[in-house]
Formats: structure tokens, C-alpha cells, sequence
């Protein structure tokens, strides 16, 4: 039989499918080292991919993942789906507003960061642990709170019993439940979270450090599932909680529906 020619960029294209398989979280320069196709023809590459729904861009550092939304990933974590789904209406959301914003998920006794757009504000918050997996406490927090005040009774009642046995002073309040039920109370019929009065950043459990931040956070809900929390942060001497609202709460719900959509889209 004669010879049949293969398609070049087919092959470059398969070969960095097969590498993102074997290392799901890579750098432009990692994937560069491991294939050696150039950077420039590596970029058309992944664009490509990624317009096809193959691959993602996380937007805290700009690393390449196999789309979670794709057949070609073998395990499936339904919070790597939300943070996907959060990258790009993150991005649109500092573009508008400028100050930064996180999506946080539930991690057991506390919730982790998986997606932020800090990297792409141009206002500089000091003193904060940005990395993608950072964690911070439920009852103290914005994301926390915002959280419990919508997710299902059940889901709520669990994560607090939880906390009742910790040892952690953040979560003091899960020992004083019609405190906390007062607070949440509060969240919904304001429409977002705020940090309490006392909070300052820190990973959770570690010792604090005051950020100089403010912040407020809503759910991201479908109707039925919280999937997350996404915020807005702002230096805390710039605008009082109620004045940020004003300009800024209606951009943040918009980007919680957007996630939320987009989830039940990509799903459905």
C-alpha cells in the first residue's frame, strides 16, 4: 500500500493533549520543555485547543489544564467545573471593576480558593495569601457566610456541627447558633456577606495578619446547589462597605448568575 502522509499539527496538537493528560496543571514552559515545539507554535496550539473546549486557562496564573468539561479527563471534581466556569467571568469582572475578586469552595472545616483575579488588578492589596488552594475559615468570612446563608439546610447543619469541635478560634461561632442564624439572617436579606468586624486574613489556623482589606461575597446558586462563593476585595480605607455595594453589588451577582449558567449549561 502506498504511503500515507500524517498531519503535522495533528500530531503536535495530540502530543500536548497526551502531556496535559500526565500533568494536568503546566506552564506554557513546561509544556515548551516536555514537547519541544516551539513557544510560538505551542501558543497556536493551545488557542486552538482551547477554542475546541479541550483545554483551559487558569486565570490566578495563566497554566494550561484539560478542560474538566472534556471526556478527555478521567476524573471529574465538581469544583475544578465551578473554577473553570469562573475563570473567564472573573476576568470580565476586574476588567469592569478593577479591584480583584476570588471564587472559594468548600474544603471540609474550611473553604479553599481555586480561581482569583488578582493578578490582573492593577490595585495592589498587601499582605495576602493569593495562591490558588488558600484556605480561610466558614464564620468569619464573607465567602463562608455567603455560602452557608444559601446552601441547603442540611449542607449548613453539617458544616456546623463540624465546627463545633474545633479547637480553631474563628469558629467560635458555630458554638452560638442563634448568633450565627442571626448573621446569616442578616446576609440573605441583604443580598451579600461582609468579613466580620474582627476578621483579619490569614490561612486559616495560622496566625493572622491584618490585609487592610474589606469585603463582600455572594453565593453562586443554581436554585438548588451552592457551588461556591465568589467576593470582591477593596482597600478598606477607600470605600465603607455600604458605598461599595452601591457601585459594585449588582456587577458581583451578575458574574455568581453567569457562573451558575454556565454550569448548568455545560452539564445539561
Amino acid at each position: 500500500m502506498p504511503k500515507v502522509e500524517t498531519i503535522r499539527g495533528l500530531e503536535r496538537g495530540l502530543q500536548v493533549l497526551k502531556f496535559l493528560h500526565s500533568e494536568p496543571i503546566s506552564s506554557l514552559h513546561e509544556i515548551h520543555a516536555a514537547t519541544a515545539i516551539s513557544k510560538p507554535s505551542l501558543l497556536r496550539i493551545l488557542n486552538t485547543l482551547e477554542r475546541a473546549g479541550m483545554v483551559a486557562r487558569r486565570l490566578a496564573d495563566g497554566r494550561y489544564r484539560l478542560s474538566v468539561f472534556t471526556d478527555a479527563v478521567r476524573k471529574r471534581d465538581r469544583h475544578d467545573r465551578v473554577a473553570e466556569a469562573a475563570a473567564p467571568v472573573l476576568g470580565r469582572l476586574c476588567n469592569k471593576a478593577k479591584w480583584p475578586s476570588d471564587l472559594f469552595v468548600p474544603a471540609g472545616n474550611c473553604m479553599e480558593r481555586r480561581e482569583t483575579s488578582v493578578t490582573h488588578s492593577p490595585f495592589m492589596l498587601a499582605g495576602l495569601h493569593e495562591r490558588i488552594g488558600g484556605r480561610v475559615g466558614w464564620l468569619m468570612t464573607g465567602v463562608g457566610r455567603a455560602y452557608l446563608a444559601w446552601c441547603p439546610e442540611k449542607e449548613r447543619d453539617a458544616v456546623v456541627r463540624t465546627l463545633r469541635k474545633s479547637s480553631n478560634p474563628e469558629d467560635w461561632l458555630a458554638r452560638d447558633p442563634r448568633k450565627l442564624e442571626r448573621i446569616l439572617s442578616e446576609v440573605r436579606q441583604r443580598g451579600y456577606a461582609t468579613r466580620d468586624a474582627s476578621y483579619v486574613a490569614g490561612r486559616y489556623g495560622e496566625i493572622p495578619v491584618d490585609d487592610g482589606a474589606a469585603a463582600i461575597a455572594v453565593a453562586v446558586f443554581d436554585g438548588k446547589r451552592v457551588h461556591g462563593s465568589i467576593n470582591f476585595r477593596w482597600i478598606r480605607t477607600a470605600f465603607t462597605v455600604e458605598q461599595f455595594a452601591a457601585r459594585h453589588l449588582a456587577d458581583l451577582q451578575s458574574a455568581a448568575r453567569e457562573i451558575a449558567g454556565s454550569l448548568r449549561r455545560k452539564v445539561g
